[in-house]
């Protein structure tokens, strides 16, 4: 498989309920195991999250504060440090995000089949 696996921190792989001043949560044990087999196989994954994005009136120091936070916590729960980005790019084959909705491609309709 070529490309990559964006995996949201927040909420996804790791345990969320709220900001708490920007620690992170325990590891979700059925995603963490599903990004360690990825990792095994020689999938690419990557963190997908706002945590390292840095607008144009924000401090960068924020982002690169939580970038070293996430290495760290994927160092230790994962066992190897992996990218970790805000941004998609041509080469992401999938997300997983629990704020995500599929939609079928070209269509505009959910794929779970809701109205709305």
């Amino acid at each position: 498989m070529s490309g990559w696996i964006g995996v949201d921190l927040d909420g996804t792989l790791a345990e969320y309920h709220g900001w708490n001043g920007g620690e992170i949560g325990k590891p979700i044990p059925a995603m963490l195991e599903r990004v360690k087999k990825w990792l095994a196989d020689g999938v690419t994954v990557k963190i997908f999250t706002a945590r390292v994005f840095c607008g144009e009136n924000e401090d960068p120091s924020r982002a690169d504060e939580q970038r070293k936070k996430i290495e760290e916590w994927c160092a230790f729960h994962i066992g190897a440090v992996i990218p970790v980005t805000f941004k998609k790019d041509f080469a992401m084959i999938e997300l997983w995000d629990y704020r995500a909705v599929q939609v079928i491609p070209n269509t505009g309709k959910r794929a779970d089949g809701k109205d709305l």
